[in-house]
């Protein structure tokens, strides 16, 4: 088995304090928004898990629930992350968007975004219930000034990222980043 990649829960929730409690019971990892308002944040947790206890996540995931599979690209511990939901354009099979993001944009992401301390994708391989979403990005950095202030590495690489970005997700019906700290239980 490649450790690099496994199969786990995603679930999303805006319960934090429920979404904690069953972490530190399931184990796994929670990303977590701390902004005390939502401000239009399709969710403000994401625990991923794996777990038997079925029940339980789905009593959490009143937001949704996935079936994910993790592809650690940089492994490592972060203070900030960026949680990106994502959604294909139309015009791709789920397959199709998930092969560029993994063979295309990963590798140029590692290129544009060279202060990134983690770097996961999470690609749903099912959707139990919740919107229908293609996968989440997890862009970790050493500070939250690091995310806002060094997320691109040279000046070009916002238009770069951006044009590859546009070429298999659909920004608009992506829901809103979240910006996360990370608890591995």
């Amino acid at each position: 088995m490649n450790e690099n990649h496994r199969l786990e829960f995603a679930v999303a929730t805006r319960d934090v304090a429920r979404a904690r409690a069953i972490g530190a019971d399931l184990g796994g990892n929670l990303y977590v928004d701390e902004n005390d308002t939502e401000n239009g944040l399709p969710f403000r947790a994401l625990l991923t898990t794996v777990s038997d206890r079925f029940e339980a996540l789905e009593a959490l995931g009143e937001i949704g629930l996935y079936v994910v599979s993790r592809r650690t690209i940089i492994p490592g511990d972060s203070h900030a992350i960026g949680l990106f939901p994502l959604v294909r354009q139309a015009a791709l099979s789920h397959r199709q968007a998930d092969a560029h993001w993994r063979d295309v944009h990963g590798p140029l992401a590692l290129q544009h975004h060279r202060h990134m301390t983690q770097y996961v994708q999470l690609s749903v391989v099912h959707r139990i219930s919740g919107p229908e979403i293609d996968g989440f990005a997890l862009c970790g950095f050493g500070s939250l000034d690091d995310l806002r202030d060094r997320f691109f590495s040279e000046p070009d690489s916002r238009e770069v990222i951006r044009a590859d970005i546009d070429s298999f997700i659909d920004t608009k019906r992506s829901p809103r980043r979240l910006i996360a700290t990370e608890t591995r239980y």
